[in-house]
C-alpha cells in the first residue's frame, strides 16, 4: 500500500503521524511511504532519517496525498486538507467529529473512509489509540492549571500545594477515566487538594484503593459538583463518551458563583467541552475569562509536547497502520471488531452511531 505523512497544519502543532519506527517497519512490511519534507521538523527528526529508512521526501502536501492511498495523521483534517481528500483515500487521525459537523459534512463529501483514532477500542471495551493522549493531557492539564492560577497570569495568586501553615489549593477533577486518573496523580503531587467526581461507583472505589485515601472521591450529581465549585481553585474536566458529545456538567451560572481568578481547564473540548462556557482555544492563544474564571480550552493539548506525544501515540497506532496496510481495509476491519469502531465515515455516510447522534445524522 501507499502510506502518505503530511505535515500536521493545525495551530502551533508539532507532532508528526509516523516515527522513523513506524516507518521503517512499514517498508520492511513492502508498503512505500510518502512523508512530507519538513513534517518531523517539530521534534527534531530531519527528512534524512525517513529517507535513510526507505521514504520518499515529497515536497508538499498536494504531492503526499496525490501519491498516497492511506493518509495518517494526528489531528483532524483542516479545511484545505480534506479539499484533497478524494474516494480513494482511507484516512486515519483523530477526528473528534460530534463536535465538528463542519468537518463531518466535508468528509462525507470528500467520499473518502476516515477511521478516528479516538473511537477504536480493544477486546476490553477501552480506547487504545486514545489512552496515550488521555494520559498527556491528563498530566498536562494540572500544570497547565497550576500556571493559570499564579497572579501574573490571571489566577488568584495560589500555589497547588500551599505552604507552612497555608492550606493547599482545592483542585476539583471531572471524571476518572485515564486523563481523570493521570490529572489526579499530579495533582496529588503537587501536594493539592484533590477531589475526583465520576458516575461509577466500581471506579471511584478502584481509585480510592489505587491512591490509599490521598484522593477524595465522591459521586458526581449536579447539585455534588455544584455545591464545591465556589470553594474551588482548579477544575479540570476529564468526562469522556466515546464517540458522542462530552455532557455540560458546570452550567454558566455555575461559572458565575466561582471566584475571580480560579480556573477551568476543559479536556473534554475536543469533543465539544464539558463546561458550557467553553470554546476552543489554541497553543498560541490557550485562555479567556468569563466572570472572572479563567478557561483553558486548548484542543490539542498534547501538542504543546510533541516529542512525549509522538513517540506515545505511534507505539500505539503502529500495528493498526501495518494491518490497514497489509490487509486493506476491509479485512483490517472485519477481522478486528474493536478497530471496526474506529470507523465514522465511509462512502458518504456516517458509520458510527454516536457520531451520528451527536450530528443528528
Amino acid at each position: 500500500m501507499r502510506i502518505g505523512v503530511p505535515k500536521e497544519i493545525k495551530t502551533l502543532e508539532f507532532r508528526v503521524g509516523a516515527t522513523p519506527g513506524l516507518v521503517q517497519r512499514l517498508v520492511r512490511e513492502g508498503h512505500e511511504v510518502f512523508v512530507e519534507t519538513g513534517a518531523a521538523e517539530g521534534i527534531g527528526i530531519a527528512d534524512k532519517a525517513y529517507a535513510n529508512l526507505g521514504a520518499r521526501i515529497l515536497p508538499s502536501a498536494d504531492a503526499v496525498f496525490d501519491a498516497a492511498e492511506l493518509i495518517v495523521k494526528v489531528k483532524e483534517p483542516q479545511p484545505v486538507e480534506i479539499a484533497r481528500l478524494a474516494p480513494r483515500h482511507i484516512l486515519f487521525t483523530y477526528l473528534h467529529l460530534a463536535a465538528d459537523p463542519d468537518q463531518a459534512r466535508g468528509l462525507m463529501a470528500s467520499g473518502c473512509t476516515a477511521i478516528a483514532y479516538e473511537t477504536v477500542t480493544d477486546r476490553f471495551g477501552r480506547l487504545p489509540l486514545l489512552a496515550p493522549m488521555s494520559q498527556v493531557a491528563g498530566r498536562m492539564a494540572v500544570d497547565a492549571g497550576a500556571y493559570h492560577l499564579l497572579k501574573p497570569h490571571g489566577g488568584r495568586g495560589v500555589l497547588l500545594g500551599g505552604a507552612p501553615g497555608v492550606p493547599a489549593a482545592r483542585v476539583i477533577i471531572l471524571g476518572g477515566g485515564v486523563s481523570g486518573k493521570h490529572a489526579a496523580e499530579i495533582a496529588i503531587g503537587h501536594r493539592a487538594d484533590v477531589t475526583l467526581f465520576d458516575i461509577s461507583a466500581q471506579r471511584l472505589e478502584a481509585l480510592d484503593d489505587q491512591f490509599g485515601g490521598r484522593l477524595k472521591t465522591a459521586f458526581s450529581t449536579h447539585d455534588a459538583v455544584a455545591e464545591l465549585l465556589p470553594t474551588a481553585d482548579l477544575v479540570i474536566g476529564c468526562v469522556l463518551i466515546p464517540g458522542a458529545a462530552a455532557p455540560k456538567l458546570v452550567t454558566r451560572a455555575d461559572v458565575e458563583r466561582m471566584r475571580p481568578g480560579s480556573v477551568l481547564v476543559d479536556v473534554a473540548i475536543d469533543q465539544g467541552g464539558c463546561f458550557e462556557t467553553s470554546h476552543p482555544t489554541t497553543h498560541a492563544e490557550p485562555t479567556f475569562a468569563v466572570d472572572g474564571v479563567i478557561h483553558y480550552c486548548v484542543a490539542n493539548m498534547p501538542g504543546a509536547a510533541p516529542l512525549t506525544s509522538t513517540y506515545a501515540l505511534a507505539a500505539a497506532t503502529t500495528p493498526y497502520v501495518s494491518a490497514l496496510a497489509a490487509k486493506g481495509i476491509d479485512r483490517a476491519l472485519a477481522d478486528d471488531p474493536g478497530f471496526a469502531e474506529g470507523l465514522n465515515v465511509m462512502a458518504g455516510k456516517i458509520k458510527h452511531p454516536a457520531v451520528a447522534g451527536a450530528l443528528g445524522l
